[in-house]
């Protein structure tokens, strides 16, 4: 909302930002994404054979929870930063520990 006031120019870099930035993201070597499905085709060229079928859903299903786990992270944060729970980190690592 306040890219948008300051006026089209300014909220059209942020929307070009955002969107370099959801493109980096989707080069990263995880599975799931573009950069995964490269470091597969990069793997099996260098081996010479394609990856066996469970070891690619493995790797997929790995990467897609390592994805999920992470952006829960993130969003938890976000709403902890906004809202401010507190210290609410220590009574789960309590939990645990």
């Amino acid at each position: 909302a306040q890219e948008a006031k300051r006026g089209f120019g300014s909220f059209l870099f942020l929307l070009c930002f955002l969107s370099v930035q959801l493109g980096v993201l989707n080069l990263l070597p995880i599975p799931v994404l573009d950069g995964g499905h490269f470091a597969f085709m990069l793997y099996e060229g260098i081996r010479g054979r394609p990856m066996g079928m469970k070891k690619r859903l493995l790797a997929q299903q790995v990467g897609l929870v390592l994805l999920l786990g992470l952006m829960v992270f993130v969003t938890f944060n976000d709403i902890n930063r906004v809202w401010g729970f507190g210290n609410i980190w220590e009574g789960i690592k309590g939990l645990f520990g």
